[in-house]
């Protein structure tokens, strides 16, 4: 069967520069970081003093205070997004055969608040909570939207690390295109800022211990020194194009392609060669049936981490040969940090975000970069006519995914 045409009607976000798409992109534009001291605990005997929490969330705003007791932050962050890309799409779903709504909505590692929390119960008094498995692993996420929005197609979790978001919306769209659903609900959401993560991720000496906060985070930067965790949600709503058109819907982008691959490599660190990366890349221009030279953005992964940066420098060099220097690249990280398992899809979001005002962002604090790393990174933001986007994630384990959203021609 042919492939049907897959669009973006809704979109959401909870950031740490901003709450709602609207208020985040407005923040991108103006080159707003996220980074400040961490508040959810005390850091004293820590060496990571700075991450990109999301501020002033309150999770009454979304739903009620019965419901939103009965989710740990990551399922309260994912649904709160749903509801603003629900709305944002004017999808009714009264109006809709719910079993032909699906949900792709996946997180990296779930709650590890709730392991913490019931650990310490369970040494103390030798028993945990109910609810504690239910409240923990990542799947909840998707399953929380599903039951409250009445998505009864298609719920899937998708857990590829910080490939997660661009998994999730990849696996949406494929759903989407051979017929599985009409409508799919997608991205991912994390929150993983508690002392279990901040010394999880320290031990593997990947997070800045930077304390300035305009320096701790800058991707592609000779002086990088690791990612500052992030915290949020990106959801957007995708539909069959004829599906869309036919209840009057706003079109925001077409996705047209997505690529995967695996390194095989390490479980921690991207293949030094980038090929790994650059297959995923290759296949997803391919997979939307383009040229490599129709490709000018890349939202590159762009962790800031010594090996991330360099290794996927290679790989866009190695899947777009010379036409990788005439190439803008840039990363979201610099301003948000890396919200794991969500990243890809505000990444995704923001993509689309920028060829709807033919604006890419700067790659905040980036001042200058190695001898091999001379790809254009984006010092400056730049107005530029934008026809199409890829968005690239790459996760431990070797996991690659990578989306191509295009300008809407109808």
């Amino acid at each position: 069967m042919s492939k049907r045409r897959v669009v973006v009607t809704g979109m959401g976000a909870v950031t740490p520069i901003g709450i709602g798409t609207g208020e985040y992109w407005r923040a991108v534009k103006e080159e707003k970081i996220g980074f400040a001291p961490i508040t959810a605990f005390d850091t004293t005997e820590y060496k990571v003093k700075l991450a990109a929490e999301v501020k002033d969330f309150d999770p009454e705003a979304f739903m009620d205070k019965k419901t939103a007791k009965r989710m740990e932050r990551f399922s309260q962050f994912a649904v709160a997004a749903t509801k603003e890309a629900m709305e944002d799409a004017g999808l009714d779903m009264s109006k809709e055969d719910p079993f032909r709504a699906g949900c792709s909505i996946g997180s990296g590692i779930g709650s590890l608040q709730a392991l913490e929390r019931e650990y310490a119960r369970l040494t103390e008094h030798g028993k945990v909570g109910p609810m504690f498995v239910p409240l923990m692993i990542s799947n909840m996420a998707a399953g929380n939207v599903s039951i409250l929005f009445g998505l009864k197609g298609k719920n899937i979790d998708v857990v590829t690390a910080c490939a997660t978001g661009t998994n999730s919306i990849g696996e949406a769209f494929r759903s989407i295109q051979y017929g599985e659903a009409d409508v799919m609900v997608a991205g991912g959401s994390e929150a993983a800022i508690c002392p279990l993560g901040i010394a999880g991720f320290t031990s593997l000496t990947a997070l800045s211990s930077c304390e300035d906060p305009k320096r701790c985070s800058i991707p592609f930067d000779k002086d990088r020194s690791g990612f500052v965790m992030g915290e949020g949600a990106g959801i957007v709503v995708l539909e069959e194009l004829s599906h869309a058109v036919g209840r009057g819907a706003k079109i925001y982008a077409e996705l047209k392609g997505y690529g995967c691959s695996a390194d095989a490599y390490h479980i921690t660190s991207p293949a030094e060669d980038g090929s790994g990366a650059a297959a995923a890349m290759r296949n997803a221009v391919e997979d939307a049936g383009l040229r490599i030279e129709d490709i000018m953005y890349i939202n590159a992964h762009g962790t800031a981490t010594k090996h991330n940066d360099l290794f996927e420098t290679r790989a866009i060099k190695l899947a777009f040969g010379e036409h990788a220097y005439d190439m803008k690249i840039n990363s979201t990280k610099s301003m948000t940090g890396h919200l794991l398992g969500a990243a890809g899809a505000v990444e995704f979001i923001t993509s689309v975000m920028e060829i709807n005002e033919g604006f890419v962002h700067r790659t905040v604090g980036l001042n200058d970069t190695e001898e091999e790393m001379d790809l254009d990174y984006c010092r400056q933001s730049v107005s530029m006519d934008l026809k199409y986007a890829l968005s690239d994630s790459l996760g431990f384990g070797g996991h690659n995914a990578c989306l191509v959203a295009a300008a809407y021609e109808g």
